[in-house]
């Protein structure tokens, strides 16, 4: 099956616009909008197109009246997978939409027509018998300058899905973060105070801030990244840098704040002279303290190194779950393969083969390994050209030998190392 892809609007596609919205009518539905008004909003408003190499299969066109977003149509052509279009064109309208501060992006449909799955499944709610559907925004128009200034954005809604295989991570994440956050009604009534922070530890290049991106997804909150490296240019210095960061940030009504390689600013300190970066662990300290009384937020701290933080800084009280992320297990490895393998030719390939020569490695070395096979096989086919009808593609071959010039960033010593602080560190 071809590539398909999100694009804006151009003229050129009315008539193809126009064909969609005859389809759809055709199969029994009855559009609240006119084909005028949708031609109208594709023209003046907002619409964006899904598409299949030249083809148009799908379009998501939306109106913004005050604070109200209004889906005018929506629709994809039969023979497409339609959750996974859909759900692409209704994310890209979003972000399209987003800069106009709307509170909410509803969608009207004519009782007894369309099937609602795909609008429900991307957070929609019915609310009423006209099968009324509106969805809340993630942020609202007070807070965009704000969220632009603390450098944050709204992410993709189908990032945790997108996390394939490590489901015992997944599940934990899920229970102990997900949940208790985004239903704090179930978890009140068993007991369970939802989380404010956590510590994702793990060797290089496991994919400690997928797992964040994911979990900012999932909830619908804002992802708010500090970088320890950029706060040095503040001119309150590091320390002040990282309050002023932390005081914006609590404007917000809701945020998943991220900060990678944190064992920067929260080493371990040492005594007299103090370290150059003391201060800023005391600091982070204090607003660690501060940010877990404040609800609708959560902090997802992330090291390469957990040995090297400070002994205060993993206390109980700071951090509520210290959580290991390890290397791709065997079904995510599969899943890494197949992202990277062409569709033509994955039927000829031995996937179990790559996915047990690739033991041990992390997501990054697995696209490297597979990017090399791909120029590799390239490159052999411009200089040694084949006759008509003979293949010159990919094979097995190409990815084991790939396989064989990897070298992988995680070293046993530091996976063994790994083992021993999930007995001797990690808090679930």
């Amino acid at each position: 099956m071809a590539t398909t892809y999100i694009r804006d609007f151009h003229d050129d596609d009315l008539d193809a616009i126009v064909h969609l919205w005859n389809e759809v009518t055709d199969g029994g539905s009855r559009p609240v909008y006119s084909l005028s008004e949708v031609i109208a909003s594709c023209q003046e408003d907002h619409a964006v197109v899904a598409m299949s190499e030249d083809r148009l299969i799908g379009a998501a066109v939306g109106r913004a009246a005050h604070a109200q977003g209004w889906i005018v149509f929506f629709a994809t052509e039969a023979g497409f997978p339609s959750d996974q279009v859909g759900a692409e064109l209704l994310d890209a309208l979003e972000r399209r939409m987003a800069p106009l501060g709307l509170s909410k992006l509803s969608v009207l449909f004519q009782e007894g027509g369309e099937r609602l799955d795909g609008l429900e499944a991307n957070g929609f709610e019915l609310r009423h018998h006209l099968r009324y559907l509106e969805r809340e925004m993630p942020v609202q128009r007070r807070e965009l300058d704000l969220l632009k200034e603390v450098g944050g954005r709204i992410l993709p809604r189908n990032l945790w899905k997108g996390v394939s295989g490590m489901q015992k991570e997944k599940a934990l994440l899920e229970e102990r973060l997900v949940t208790p956050l985004s239903r704090p009604d179930m978890a009140e009534r068993f007991g369970v105070v939802p989380p404010r922070a956590v510590m994702l530890f793990g060797p290089p290049g496991t994919g400690k801030t997928t797992f964040a991106r994911a979990v900012a997804s999932r909830l619908d909150w804002p992802f708010v990244e500090v970088f320890p490296s950029r706060l040095s240019g503040s001119p309150a210095g590091m320390a002040g840098g990282l309050r002023a960061t932390f005081t914006a940030i609590a404007a917000l009504e809701h945020a998943v704040v991220f900060i990678d390689e944190v064992e920067e600013i929260a080493a371990h300190r040492k005594g007299d002279p103090p370290s150059p970066t003391q201060g800023v662990t005391n600091e982070l300290l204090k607003l660690i303290s501060e940010f877990r009384e404040q609800s609708g937020r959560l902090l997802i701290c992330a090291t390469n190194f957990v040995r090297a933080l400070d002994a205060a800084f993993l206390r109980h009280g700071r951090f509520d779950y210290v959580i290991p992320i390890g290397l791709p297990d065997a079904e995510a490895r599969g899943a890494i393969w197949q992202r990277y393998i062409p569709t033509e030719i994955r039927p000829s390939v031995d996937l179990a083969a790559l996915v047990q020569r690739s033991h041990g490695l992390t997501p990054a070395d697995i696209e490297y390994a597979a990017r090399r096979a791909s120029q590799e096989a390239l490159t052999r086919a411009l200089r040694e050209p084949r006759g008509p009808g003979i293949e010159n593609e990919l094979s097995t071959g190409d990815y084991l030998a790939a396989l064989d010039a990897t070298r992988a960033t995680v070293s046993d010593e530091v996976a063994s190392e790994f083992l021993d602080d999930i007995d001797s560190i990690a808090r679930l």
